[in-house]
């Protein structure tokens, strides 16, 4: 019973950051939900849409595994799902709060500032690599098959994201946005 409250908490608090940051911008007229919307490419609008229906779909079944699943894995990895949770929300909460009113899903057809400072020195897409990290700890915690698989699906279209992202950053800030690539790994880490 222990697990499941500490990772119902985990999403909670996860998912309160990213609907929180939505209605601060929303208050302040940004438009902060641009997926799969807008004058963009097919393959843009494409690739966003289907990684808007993994992640729901993943948050769902993870929650369904946290209720249903009665076979639990090794208590040892169920601690580090729960670590990799809290690591998760702490990566989403701190580049949510950085970006301040550039943080947007999706790619956005207005021109926002490029933020390299706080979180962003050390990872080019630390929301991204704070939903991979939520989803690893979910498995770890809740381990099935249906959510391994969504989970695999969600983060290869976190990838696809990162980079269509990566060449619409290309496109609008150059060579300083090139400058940042070459410093700053796209997960984690500096060059």
């Amino acid at each position: 019973m222990i697990y499941q409250i500490i990772a119902i908490l985990i999403l909670v608090t996860f998912y309160m950051f990213y609907f929180a940051k939505i209605i601060i911008q929303k208050k302040q007229s940004i438009k902060t939900n641009q997926m799969g919307i807008g004058n963009k490419s097919k393959k843009v609008l494409v690739i966003e849409r289907i990684m808007s229906v993994a992640t729901v779909l993943t948050c769902i079944i993870s929650v369904c595994s946290i209720f249903c699943v009665k076979r639990y894995m090794i208590s040892e990895l169920r601690i580090v799902g729960i670590a990799l949770g809290i690591i998760a929300v702490i990566f989403f909460a701190s580049a949510t709060i950085t970006m301040k009113t550039s943080w947007r899903v999706g790619i956005p057809e207005e021109k926002t500032t490029l933020v390299t400072d706080g979180i962003y020195k050390w990872s080019r897409n630390p929301a991204f690599v704070g939903f991979d990290l939520l989803y690893c700890s979910i498995c770890l915690m809740f381990f099935n098959l249906p959510l391994v698989i969504v989970s695999v699906w969600a983060a290869v279209m976190l990838h696809l994201q990162i980079l269509q992202e990566e060449e619409h950053m290309h496109n609008m800030f150059g060579d300083v946005y090139d400058e940042y690539k070459n410093h700053t790994l796209r997960y984690f880490g500096r060059k």
